[in-house]
């Protein structure tokens, strides 16, 4: 920084400053009065109608602590675009962990909106430091201690301020280099000092070159996964197909994450919930925030993964998944009674393809009403029995939910939220009145006090006629088919087509005439010419949940609360809740795997979809997918073969498709089917990898489907690959994304990398291959150093548990001396938790090494009791494939546990590969091996 620098200390320097005028002592003892309840006057004059030019540091104290500072500033001179200057602020800056830094701005009169702890869950700044973390009084200057918050140096943060304009920096302590600095160089900047009115809220950062960001969502992505310099991101959930691009679909994100130049990567994370948008500028950064309050976290890393973890400990971790949810879904808008079910499922097993999940969409409801069946298309004593033959045969079911529910007196799901006044009210204390499929609705609030049981009491009543395994909440943004206010019911249209069902046939006010329906700033929703108001088919903004808070604020939360609420309601089924949001927020992997959205059936939506699903994973929600084949429009027998070719290594792998478009399950084509057979047969045999992958996205917050760069990081090239993706650290997919290609050009770091289907490697070098990849292939390569433990394939999961264990063991191909490692996590795939427990679950650590012609495999097994008790017959590793030998080991110099061999021990060479087969060794016991 090239103005007055101040550490996150105040000098006895600026505490004289402090004192120069009587105004200031004035303001600092009015401010004091204020927090005591004390009435004041306002020492700022009025707004001169001038632009805002930031603001004075007047105060800074130590926080009791040690922790960091609490400052106030005052506006330099007043301004008024966007509204009037808030006239007193003030800024807690705080060492929250070793890792993570809290920067929080605020009114320092009036309380602000701030997102609820009810909602996520996070440290108040008053509250104790973890007991373990070292601290220093925050008058040292903080460079002078450098085992200040971590024992790492090149890990910590640094927090400085410059006090006219006031802006602070965030550096690394060790290296120095900025991280975040919101103090322009001087008044030609490209940005300006912080401004802070009621309803605007503006902040900016600087950027070196060297920054590649990534993150901020949701949005389709043709430029792919960088953030792209002179684009505006907006954040504001809306019902926008995912096949439109550049433009605010479901979910908010104000989150990104930096790496820079040697892969030094660290994050920062936004938590607030209003509307904004968020200017790359190429050289900056800036928020333009129209409420709330600015509550940024900063996280150290120093890697990709480290910021995931450091994120997601603080939002919450991804939730833990059932074992079933990783198999094959099949949905479709139109399977229109049960009969229909039925066909599909007795098709994909006459296929031999696998399918572990079928679903209905709107279909099975009456009248399309929240909880209902269709007396005439899905009457309980037809459903019940496919479904207990479904669950017979380890499959099982998933329908949708939507938020909105019908005004309908004779609904006793209506009656009962009405009686317990659970539904969104308008501006005049009514309740809410919208329109989606059943027509008007009234909206729950996920925030009222009464909302988790109603939810849960609908939840277990409806589970009693249906025995579903999971949720689908669709519709959560919320979608209004209407746009205003205080709304009656007019004439409905005739027709029961989706044209007429759509039609808004409410009677609404454009605008009850509230600020926040038009507040000084407009976003650029929806990415409109005119910028369409917040009001734009959604709730009302003015309206009002139970604490009187403004559905202004809690919009982009509602998606979120609905999964929270409805995650807890499935945990009374005394299972592992699977619930599916098309909305999400900040945190919402802590209660649910997402969609992409509606997108359409063309190759450019097909591409889309890597970059989306990345995002998600970054985001913090590892259970993510898109719609396999494409939701909107007909697709095409090549398009589907190679969506599904990709769609197999989605972390959530469904086909679905729209009421208007064709039908498109897997066993339609026949080259489809047998494509489908051959990459769904991989990932079922992958499922115990996966499966780990999913573990360890729940308990470290790692993505399961990541980018190349967060296994790479120092390889500059593997920031700007957005066509390929890695399944965990071991596994690439490099899917064809074009009409009529038979090529891909794949990108490949260093090391040497096996085809899992025919075990050939690649030498890769950091540069660009081009691989043969006719219609019925996909590449998908295994990095050196990796162990994955894989099982047989099977139609479904629970068929596939009950296979024995092979381990594919990666090493260099190029090296006489190579080492690998691999994990394995097993529990029963449906308690609630999934966590390590003595008698629940077994963890295991494989470790591996080659030095020339000798090596060795050993086991580490954490718990072994669950892993030899669960299935019968045990689990045992029934075969371990070495990649990478030049020689197979003769049998003679083979050890079990420095014993020889059984007899009926296998070797077996072939190209790269070495089999020994037949070793059916105990999983849950520790063994090693050795040639």
């Amino acid at each position: 920084m090239n103005k007055e620098e101040n550490v996150l200390s105040p000098s006895a320097e600026n505490r004289e400053q402090n004192e120069q005028t009587n105004f200031l002592v004035q303001l600092v003892t009015a401010l004091s009065a204020e927090r005591r309840g004390i009435a004041m006057t306002s020492v700022i004059g009025a707004a001169s109608g001038t632009p805002s030019r930031g603001y004075n540091l007047v105060s800074v104290t130590d926080l009791p602590d040690g922790s960091g500072i609490l400052a106030y500033l005052t506006p330099i001179a007043p301004g008024d675009d966007f509204g009037t200057d808030i006239p007193f602020l003030e800024v807690t800056a705080r060492y929250e962990t070793g890792n993570r830094i809290r920067v929080r701005i605020t009114d320092a009169n009036s309380t602000r909106w701030e997102i609820p702890q009810s909602l996520i869950s996070r440290p108040s700044i008053t509250d104790p430091l973890p007991p373990n973390l070292p601290l220093v009084p925050v008058s040292e200057d903080i460079t002078s201690n450098p085992n200040l918050l971590s024992p790492s140096n090149s890990d910590k943060l640094k927090f400085s301020y410059t006090s006219s304009p006031f802006g602070f920096a965030i550096t690394r302590a060790e290296s120095g280099e900025v991280l975040f600095n919101s103090t322009p160089a001087d008044t030609s900047s490209a940005f300006r000092p912080l401004v802070f009115k009621d309803q605007y809220i503006e902040i900016s950062t600087t950027l070196p070159t060297n920054s590649a960001l990534f993150g901020l969502g949701e949005s389709t992505r043709p430029d792919g996964l960088r953030l792209t310099p002179g684009r505006t991101y907006t954040l504001w959930a809306a019902d926008i197909g995912a096949s439109s691009i550049d433009i605010n679909l479901y979910g908010v994100y104000p989150y990104y994450v930096d790496v820079r130049e040697g892969g030094r990567t660290h994050s920062v994370l936004l938590m607030n919930s209003n509307a904004m948008d968020v200017v790359h500028g190429g050289d900056y950064f800036t928020y333009k925030v129209i409420g709330g309050i600015l509550d940024f976290y900063f996280f150290a890393g120093p890697t990709p993964a480290a910021v995931s973890n450091q994120y997601t400990e603080l939002v919450g971790r991804p939730v833990p998944v059932p074992y079933w949810s990783l198999g094959f879904h099949q949905c479709k808008w139109g399977y229109k009674n049960v009969e229909m079910l039925e066909y599909v499922v007795s098709n994909y097993k006459a296929a031999n393809i696998p399918l572990d999940t079928i679903w209905s969409d709107i279909d099975h409801m009456d009248a399309y009403k929240d909880f209902t069946l269709d007396p005439v298309n899905f009457p309980r004593e037809k459903l019940q029995p496919f479904l207990k033959k479904l669950h017979a045969d380890g499959q099982h079911y998933v329908l949708i939910v939507d938020p909105g529910i019908a005004t309908d007196p004779n609904y006793p799901t209506f009656t009962r939220g009405l009686a317990e006044g659970i539904y969104i009210k308008d501006a005049d204390g009514s309740y809410y009145l919208g329109q989606v499929w059943p027509g008007p609705v009234y909206f729950p609030d996920f925030l009222h006090p009464k909302i988790q049981d109603f939810w849960s009491g609908e939840i277990s009543r409806f589970h009693r006629d249906v025995e579903f395994d999971g949720l689908w909440i669709d519709m959560n943004e919320a979608s209004n088919f209407c746009s205003g206010v205080l709304c009656s019911i007019g004439q409905k249209p005739m027709g029961g087509d989706i044209n007429s069902i759509t039609t808004c046939y409410l009677n609404c006010s454009v605008s009850s005439g509230s600020k926040w329906e038009n507040p000084p700033y407009l976003i650029n929703n929806s990415n409109g010419t005119s910028r369409n108001p917040l009001n734009r088919k959604t709730i009302g903004v003015n309206s009002k949940h139970a604490g009187r808070e403004l559905e202004y604020n809690m919009h982009n939360m509602y998606g979120f609360s609905e999964a929270a609420v409805t995650y807890r309601a499935l945990l009374s089924l005394r299972k592992r809740p699977f619930v599916l949001s098309r909305s999400t927020f900040v945190g919402a992997g802590k209660y649910a795997a997402h969609w992409t959205g509606d997108n359409s059936a063309t190759w450019n939506d097909l591409s889309y979809s890597v970059v989306s699903v990345l995002n998600s994973g970054v985001f913090g929600v590892s259970m993510v997918g898109a719609d396999i084949c494409g939701f909107n429009g007909n697709t095409t027998e090549e398009l589907c073969a190679r969506w599904i070719e990709l769609g197999a290594f989605y972390p959530f792998s469904r086909n679905h498709a729209d009421i208007r478009s064709s039908f498109h399950e897997l066993y339609v084509w026949e080259s489809v089917a047998s494509i489908s057979r051959k990459v769904l047969g991989l990932r079922y045999r992958l499922l115990p990898y996966l499966y780990t992958l999913a573990f360890q996205a729940h308990t470290e917050g790692v993505p399961i489907a990541r980018p190349l760069f967060y296994e790479y990081p120092a390889d500059p090239k593997t920031l700007d690959v957005d066509t390929q993706f890695l399944l965990g650290k071991g596994i690439l997919v490099s899917p064809v994304l074009d009409e009529h290609r038979y090529t891909v050009e794949a990108y490949f770091p260093q090391g040497s990398w096996y085809d899992l289907f025919d075990y050939t490697v690649i030498e890769g070098k950091g540069a660009v291959h081009v691989l043969q990849a006719p219609l019925d292939t996909i590449n998908v390569h295994l990095a050196q150093g990796r162990i994955i433990p894989m099982q047989d394939a099977a139609l479904t999961t629970a068929e596939a548990r009950k296979s024995q264990f092979t381990l594919l063991i990666a090493f260099s191909n190029s090296s006489e001396y190579s080492e690998a490692s691999g994990e394995l996590f097993l529990d029963d795939g449906e308690s609630i938790e999934m966590k390590p427990e003595r008698g629940s679950s077994t963890f295991i650590r494989f470790r591996a090494t080659k030095s020339g012609t000798k090596g060795s495999m050993v086991s580490e097994v954490m718990d072994g009791e669950f892993a030899l008790k669960y299935m019968e017959p045990a689990w045992s590793v029934k075969a371990i494939v070495l990649l990478g030998l030049t020689a197979p080991p003769s049998k003679s110099t083979l050890a079990v546990n420095n014993q020889p061999p059984h007899s009926l021990v296998d070797i077996s060479h072939e190209g790269l590969s070495t089999s020994i087969c037949n070793l059916n060794v105990l999983l849950g016991q520790e063994f090693t091996l050795t040639w």
